[in-house]
């Protein structure tokens, strides 16, 4: 991730490829799904890929993306720090090497070995294009996707890949996968092999616009592997697989490295030319980023990308940064920042009254935070859709307010004004005025100050644990508990180890977690699996706060109905309204870029991606550049303070 202390990049960016929710049948009122508008292309016609409006930039005979170099050298190592938490990984261990159930902790990286029938381009907002299936037809009414596999697709072991499996991959994810999964496919009906080189994928006629790109995006599983295997359980048998890399050596908790396959076949598609440059890819597993930091100094591995404003801003200071040896580069990060702060969990009886939570958010003091702590490298975040057209700004449009005008029974009044902002502070680091309106919004809600303690009618303390499974945001917690001591609120900061701390997010069990919440330039699915009412039930959801709220349905399914991106707008910001008056969440901050720092033994394009880093997809590894030391050093036994 892009914010200070914040764990890795891309948490929660599931939409792009990953961790989308579906719908619950019957929550909305008639009408609100709108039917999937008819494709620009004429039914029965073979495209080369998808987009959610249509629009492609390559045409059918592209070469390759314009942001690769075709004849990039092959050979050596790119190590790292594991960039994302998608469905059942852990940014801090792994005991797993299936990626796409609920249980245990997978592997950074494993979708490396998966390939789809599919794959996104990182200079479009959400085009897909053909790698396992050559061309795809759809219907006019847009239930029905049939693709044409390429022949030559093969598996590691040299089986070929078929529509079988195809058909089976989707079926087992939709009945079997991660609940991520299984939510994201429920507008799919299913899939069926009309012949070994043909499959047909069948979605209902209200599915959201995005599904069928979801869907291909997927990874494609071998029929006849897990006729032997079970694909519900944990393993560390590396699957099979059928993409550019394999499963190399790996130390369960520690380090986990892919093998480039040689023979690979799909290396010389349009999508995959200049791509997938390094013989091995190697994730390395720090249980503190303080260790992590000293590791990559020590060049146990050779690129990291830095999430902590402090680390960044003072412990770049070191020989090999001087000597040139190590680059740093800020690049421009053109996607949405989305929504990073603390999370309540409604679920609990205390954060079930909208005047407590904008209470508690009014304790932090941003100014003096981001002066004192961070630098002054943030701004303040206020939107669900930060750093896009997305975000609410000022009233209401009339547009949006055709929107919001059925609801204003429901709705806190401040919707239907200027949205709402976090307040600015004196920067004093404890801003008095603030504190008094939040005592008298917690007083309202029915609690009072005794002996210097907030109870509730009954006597009991207010007490909140703010859980994390590393210290890096110890400091800037530490601030936010001393305001809250001033309200009388007893809170305090617990650090678990990252199995217990997946598990209880899993279950819901917290009071307060950070999380950043990140979406796609044309939001989709994702917007359930963070907001929607169905996600707050379900086990192991991204909808940590537990929202469940008819009119956010109603605005999510709007806005999944949009049939141009200009109605897509005018959802999301309704939206974005409905949820910021809510206080579901004590904003933190943000920034557009990334901070990369990487030994220089690499080249690359002189053209980044447009809404990606660029980094592991398409640099490569200069000829003759020495490789970093082979022990990787030992993560501490228990995380430490980023003092």
């Amino acid at each position: 991730m892009r914010q200070a202390g914040l764990h890795r990049r891309t948490v929660l960016r599931l939409a792009a490829g990953a961790g989308a929710a579906g719908l619950l049948p019957g929550l909305w009122p008639a009408g609100a799904w709108a039917e999937v508008p008819p494709p620009a292309v004429p039914e029965g016609v073979e495209r080369h890929g998808m987009s959610s409006f249509g629009e492609l930039k390559y045409a059918p005979d592209f070469k390759q993306f314009d942001y690769v170099k075709v004849d990039a050298p092959k050979g050596g190592v790119f190590s790292q720090i594991g960039p994302t938490a998608a469905y059942n990984q852990s940014f801090q261990t792994f005991n797993s090497l299936n990626g796409y159930i609920l249980r245990g902790d997978a592997a950074q990286g494993i979708a490396l070995i998966f390939d789809s029938l599919m794959v996104r381009a990182a200079d479009e907002p959400d085009a897909v294009y053909g790698l396992v299936a050559s061309s795809v037809a759809i219907s006019d009414e847009g239930r029905t996707y049939r693709f044409r596999l390429r022949p030559e697709a093969r598996f590691h072991d040299g089986s070929p890949l078929t529509a079988e499996d195809v058909a089976f991959s989707l079926t087992t994810l939709k009945t079997e996968g991660h609940p991520l999964i299984r939510q994201a496919l429920r507008e799919f009906v299913g899939a069926k092999a009309e012949d070994k080189g043909t499959v047909v994928l069948s979605f209902n006629a209200g599915r959201p616009r995005d599904v069928p790109s979801y869907a291909a995006t997927l990874p494609i599983f071998s029929k006849a592997y897990y006729a032997a295997q079970k694909f519900e359980e944990t393993t560390l048998q590396p699957p099979l697989g059928s993409g550019p890399y394999k499963v190399g050596r790996f130390e369960v908790g520690r380090f986990i490295e892919y093998d480039r396959v040689p023979a690979y076949w799909g290396a010389d598609l349009p999508v995959n030319r200049g791509r997938y440059n390094f013989d091995t890819l190697r994730f390395e597993y720090f249980r503190d980023r303080e260790v992590g930091l000293e590791a990559f100094k020590a060049r146990t591995y050779v690129f990291r990308e830095e999430f902590t404003s402090r680390a960044w801003a003072t412990q770049y200071d070191f020989p090999a940064i001087h000597d040139g040896r190590v680059k740093r580069d800020v690049l421009p990060d053109e996607t949405p920042s989305g929504a990073q702060g603390w999370f309540f969990n409604m679920r609990r009886p205390k954060f079930a009254d909208p005047r407590v939570r904008e209470a508690l958010g009014l304790a932090f003091d941003f100014e003096w935070t981001n002066k004192n702590l961070m630098y002054g490298q943030y701004e303040r975040t206020w939107s669900f859709f930060q750093n896009s057209d997305l975000m609410a700004k000022g009233e209401p449009s009339p547009e949006e307010l055709k929107l919001l005008e059925p609801h204003r029974a429901v709705l806190p009044a401040a919707v239907f004004g200027t949205a709402v902002v976090p307040p600015v502070s004196d920067g004093s680091g404890q801003d008095r005025p603030l504190l008094r309106r939040a005592s008298t919004l917690l007083k309202e809600a029915g609690y009072n100050v005794q002996q210097g303690r907030l109870v509730d009618a009954k006597g009991a303390p207010f007490q909140i644990e703010f859980l994390d499974d590393d210290g890096s945001f110890e400091r800037h917690t530490s601030r936010f508990i001393a305001n809250l001591k001033v309200l009388g609120i007893d809170g305090s900061f617990r650090i678990v180890d990252p199995a217990q701390y997946q598990l209880r997010l899993k279950n819901f069990d917290f009071d307060v977690v950070v999380r950043r919440y990140s979406v796609s330039l044309n939001p989709g699915e994702e917007l359930s699996a963070y907001f929607g009412s169905e996600a707050a039930r379900m086990p192991g959801s991204n909808n940590l706060s537990g929202i469940a709220d008819k009119t956010v349905d109603t605005l999510i399914a709007t806005a999944l109905a949009a049939q141009n991106r200009a109605d897509l707008v005018i959802a999301c910001r309704a939206l974005d309204r409905v949820l910021r008056a809510g206080h579901y969440w004590v904003p933190q901050w943000s920034k557009a870029s990334f901070w990369l720092a990487y030994w220089d033994v690499f080249g690359r394009p002189p053209v980044k991606p447009k809404y990606d880093r660029g980094a592991l997809d398409t640099w490569w590894r200069r000829p003759d550049t020495p490789e970093p030391a082979a022990a990787p050093v030992a993560p501490p036994a228990t995380p430490q303070k980023d003092g």
